[in-house]
């Protein structure tokens, strides 16, 4: 029985931080609503965090929940909005802050508790509340204070809660938080006592006996794209169930260049089961005439769903379609205004499911993206493969701002590709998240020799994230930049000027479309 801690999401934008942080630990760890009900019987429950939330305590409309029934069972370690509400629930006083606290605070701390005995004192940490802890009330006491003398942490008396609760104003997940990590591990290790048991290995032990229960003899057919999360899904079937998966390759004509041929033959070398299908005049066909960005990717999807399921249906005894959907796909599927358990439509192949007949794999489902990776090394899939930036679904469908045809994809692959050789030649490509080329609806004036050019524009973007959610642009340095713009202008026909994209996500996304 693996043990696990439940992280309670109250809405937070750092509720998925708090779970890499407990994962970072060898410890598993679930996210659920804030409303939904807990199984106690369940024995494999250490702990219990609850998250920071949008909404003030002060609300009378803010979220509700029974913090004294969890510490009936288990630890609580409650993170800024949810410390607010204990506080105010149970006998202190909490009251709008004159002014909101957002961003870096120095704490000093109560070194005779444990969580914070090794902690220098004028730590920085990080705020971000509108409302503050003015008296902790008579069932808890102060364990840490700004330098401003403010409430910063406070841990429960003994008496009324059964099991140790603390509460901390700040937000321990975040970078910011100098010793964030280490008052994580505390709390999970001192407090709910649990051990590193959450690793890649016995992730894929795991994982693999329980496909081979789940499957028996049937089929698997999986829609491989060629990115890290449908390759390790593929790998970690291909071991567990062998020839039993048949996965479907589509080229959708809006790869990288050569891409395709490359993925197949590399996926081909290392024993997967799998068919390839070019398709590109068919996306090409169905993309004709279409500029609005939302039209391109239902269209894209259209197709898709028409080229798989044409293939899947050659497939006899295929019982289930895999996916590899992962762990921030699944709770972003599930809101805490109210009960979702579907997986957001671009993860579930346009309702392939139902068209087919098959029941979902998703062995990955549990995994962050950086898991994900470990889980691939381990499975021996090729670096090439596991190493690659991002790649939108639609490919560069939505790189290629106005109407796509087979001369733009080709003249944007040329781009990228140009792009993609000096990020690894300069040793740049292993130090971003995500890069790519956009082409856009633009024409520049430009002199080549002695002649006027009038031909497009084309912008770099090259982006730091741990997941997609936030994304702050990458500083490349401009020997870099000068080159591979110099490389692009001189050997992409089409194209004679070259920006570099300067914004981060919020308020640009990370895509152009």
């Amino acid at each position: 029985m693996t043990e696990k801690l439940l992280i309670l999401d109250f809405g937070s934008q750092y509720t998925q931080l708090i779970a890499r942080r407990v994962r970072e630990l060898n410890v598993y760890c679930e996210i659920i609503p804030y409303f939904k009900e807990i199984d106690w019987a369940d024995l494999s429950i250490k702990g219990v965090i609850l998250s920071g939330s949008p909404f003030s305590s002060l609300d009378e409309k803010c979220p509700q929940i029974d913090v004294l029934g969890i510490t009936n069972h288990v630890p609580v370690l409650a993170v800024c909005y949810s410390a607010q509400y204990t506080i105010k629930k149970h006998g202190g006083n909490v009251t709008k802050s004159k002014v909101r606290e957002y961003g870096r605070a120095k704490v000093i701390f109560d070194h005779s508790h444990k969580m914070f005995s090794k902690v220098e004192d004028h730590t920085e940490v990080w705020m971000s509340h509108s409302d503050s802890i003015v008296d902790v009330g008579p069932n808890f006491h102060t364990i840490a204070k700004t330098e401003n003398g403010v409430v910063a942490a406070f841990e429960s008396n003994e008496g009324l809660f059964k099991h140790s609760l603390v509460g901390v104003q700040f937000h321990p997940e975040v970078t910011h938080t100098a010793c964030g990590k280490e008052l994580i591990e505390r709390f999970v290790k001192d407090e709910c006592h649990c051990h590193a048991e959450w690793t890649t290995n016995s992730f894929i032990q795991t994982q693999e006996n329980e496909l081979r229960e789940k499957i028996g003899s049937d089929y698997v057919i999986l829609g491989l794209s060629g990115g890290v999360d449908s390759s390790v899904a593929a790998y970690l079937l291909h071991r567990a169930i062998g020839k039993q998966l048949i996965c479907i390759f589509i080229d959708n004509g809006l790869l990288r260049r050569n891409e395709f041929e490359e993925v197949l033959h590399s996926y081909k070398e290392s024993g997967l089961n799998i068919i390839g299908v070019n398709a590109s005049e068919k996306f090409y066909s169905a993309l004709a005439g279409i500029t609005e960005p939302e039209a391109k990717r239902k269209a894209i999807g259209r197709v898709f769903v028409e080229v798989f399921e044409e293939e899947a249906k050659k497939v006899e005894n295929a019982k289930y379609l895999a996916q590899g959907t992962i762990y921030p796909d699944v709770i972003e599927s599930v809101s805490v205004n109210g009960p979702s358990a579907t997986i957001k439509s671009h993860h579930n192949v346009g309702g392939l499911p139902e068209k087919l007949g098959l029941k979902i794999v998703e062995p990955l489902r549990l995994l962050f993206k950086d898991e994900v990776r470990r889980v691939g090394k381990d499975l021996g899939v090729p670096p090439h493969i596991l190493n690659r930036h991002p790649f939108p679904g639609p490919g560069l469908g939505i790189r290629i701002l106005g109407e796509v045809h087979a001369e733009n994809v080709k003249l944007l692959q040329d781009a990228d590709a140009i792009f993609t050789k000096n990020l690894h030649e300069s040793g740049w490509y292993e130090k971003v998240w995500q890069s790519g080329v956009i082409l856009l609806p633009v024409y520049s004036v430009g002199v080549m020799g002695d002649e006027r050019t009038y031909e497009q524009v084309v912008a770099l973007r090259c982006v730091h994230s741990l997941d997609g959610m936030t994304a702050d642009w990458v500083h490349l340095p401009y020997d870099v930049l000068a080159k591979i713009s110099n490389e692009i202008i001189n050997h992409v026909k089409g194209v004679n000027r070259v920006v570099y994209d300067i914004s981060s996500k919020p308020p640009a996304t990370i895509e152009w479309e």
